[in-house]
């Protein structure tokens, strides 16, 4: 089935769970037959952008882009630079992880799924904004290389703008990739340790990916019902979510 990412929520109004790609992305045996320059993904012109950008990168600066060793690192380039010709899965198949790990897409209800589809956009370095079931190819590029929050931001900002609510589950790096409005909840995960509160960072993405299987088993339509969230002693305080150690 070919999936084509059409921004509805232009014009259905719904409330709208912002989330990372992953760093991890499964190799998948049986990818769809569709290449990517085939899918008519919404965003093309702005991809098409950032691969001409790595073109133009030097082979000894690939290991400061992809982060890895610098066989690694050229293997990445060449397939980022072939993207279009690769054949696709869904992101949310593509996409591994601790978050993605605790959504549990492959055992959600239907209903479940097609909340996920309906409300869920996932923040992707490379592609700027994907729903679920959007169709790409393997891929390595993190948000924070090559000024792409900046590329993205006003495209990402002007798709977001008008909408009536936005929960906001982005890292840091992938909150510069928008400009937020006066319709965005921010909601963040902490850890209150001997009295000090601190970012609950990678023990976080649990508890996260948690918390949006939560919302869309329950289907939830607006933050008065994340109180009856709780998971390993996180729980919502009217602001964010917040964990007391002994």
């Amino acid at each position: 089935i070919f999936y084509k990412f059409v921004l509805r929520f232009k014009k259905i109004k719904l409330m709208k769970i912002l989330i990372p790609a992953s760093e991890g992305k499964a190799k998948i045996s049986n990818a769809s037959d569709t290449k990517f320059e085939d899918t008519d993904f919404i965003f093309e012109e702005e991809v098409k952008q950032v691969v001409n950008l790595l073109e133009l990168i030097d082979e000894e600066d690939l290991r400061s882009i992809y982060g890895t060793s610098q066989e690694k690192s050229i293997l990445f380039h060449r397939q980022n630079q072939a993207l279009f010709k690769e054949k696709c899965a869904t992101a949310i198949d593509r996409y591994t992880g601790v978050v993605y790990e605790n959504i549990g897409w492959p055992n959600l209800s239907k209903k479940a799924k097609e909340y996920m589809q309906n409300n869920v956009l996932i923040f992707s370095g490379l592609f700027g904004m994907l729903e679920p079931l959007t169709l790409i190819p393997n891929y390595k590029l993190k948000m924070n290389v090559l000024s792409l929050q900046h590329h993205w931001r006003p495209v990402l900002t002007d798709a977001l703008n008008k909408e009536k609510l936005i929960i906001d589950l982005l890292p840091q790096v992938h909150r510069k990739a928008y400009t937020p409005n006066k319709n965005v909840l921010k909601v963040d995960f902490s850890v209150i340790n001997k009295g000090k509160k601190v970012a609950a960072g990678h023990f976080g993405k649990a508890v996260k990916g948690q918390f949006i299987k939560y919302l869309a088993e329950n289907n939830v339509k607006s933050k008065k019902d994340f109180n009856g969230f709780e998971y390993d002693g996180f729980k919502w305080d009217g602001m964010q979510f917040i964990k007391e150690k002994d």
